[in-house]
């Protein structure tokens, strides 16, 4: 088996995990089987998704082998169809990274919504090196990071460690890898804490925002705001426990 997932915390947490050491090259096969499991995800609906790995890196990338003549228009596919699925989940991804997230894997990262990477980590798109270029980095980086920092890790193929990526805007946050489980644990909770229902509804709104004015995108956010927001159970307890001064009971509605 290439990969995990597992769903926690009575189904609030679900975790994903690349299983394919000692450098989770993703081949044909692991680039489905994560297809499946982020869409296992989608309709099981857990209040944050967790994309981790196991072995010395998050993902050295997509299998070389597979770029030849004959495979290349099939991994495109396979895997731009992971994007495609993650993009429609509406849970905060938080990628955990350690070691290597290069090529593909950096890639990976760019479609999450937060990242925690140990201090040793290293990220990059080397794909100029070998004569070629990342389609998705290429539309994501600039977004995440803006298109003169994205211009030259793309054109320049360099590798940024986890200090660099931080002031880059690439990631969130690097803790000690001694530490590292630990930290991103204890980060995981911040977020898992809150409403299932809110935290779905604040990613919705931020994709509205995307690539629009406030003018353009209040008027659909006041909808989303009034007519979905405001009748969950959790936005009415939370204003209701705020008001008691206690901690809200959160029902992920």
């Amino acid at each position: 088996m290439t990969l995990q997932h597992v769903a926690i915390d009575s189904g609030r947490v679900a975790r994903i995990t690349l299983r394919r050491p000692p450098l989770n090259v993703l081949n044909l096969e692991m680039l489905a089987e994560l297809d499946r499991a982020f869409t296992q995800v989608a309709a099981e609906q857990p209040a944050v998704v967790i994309l981790a790995a196991e072995g010395k890196a998050f993902s050295a990338g997509v299998d070389i082998a597979d770029h030849t003549e004959d495979k290349v228009g099939g991994m495109l596919e396979l895997f731009h169809n992971v994007f495609h699925t993650m993009n429609g989940i509406d849970a905060p991804i938080i990628a955990l990274v350690q070691g290597a997230a290069l090529g593909g894997g950096c890639e990976l990262i760019t479609a999450c919504d937060m990242v925690l990477a140990a201090r040793s980590a290293r990220f990059g798109q080397p794909e100029i090196l070998v004569g070629a270029f990342p389609p998705v980095a290429a539309v994501e980086l600039p977004r995440v990071i803006g298109p003169r920092r994205a211009a030259e890790m793309l054109l320049t193929g360099e590798t940024l460690d986890a200090a660099a990526a931080a002031a880059a805007g690439l990631i969130n946050h690097v803790f000690a890898d001694e530490n590292f489980a630990d930290e991103a644990e204890r980060f995981i909770q911040k977020v898992s804490r809150n409403s299932g229902a809110v935290l779905a509804f604040t990613k919705e709104a931020m994709r509205m925002g995307r690539g629009r004015t406030l003018a353009e995108s209040l008027p659909d956010l006041e909808t989303l705001y009034l007519d979905k927001l405001m009748q969950t159970h959790d936005a009415r307890e939370g204003l209701t426990a705020f008001m008691e001064k206690r901690r809200p009971d959160f029902q992920d509605r």
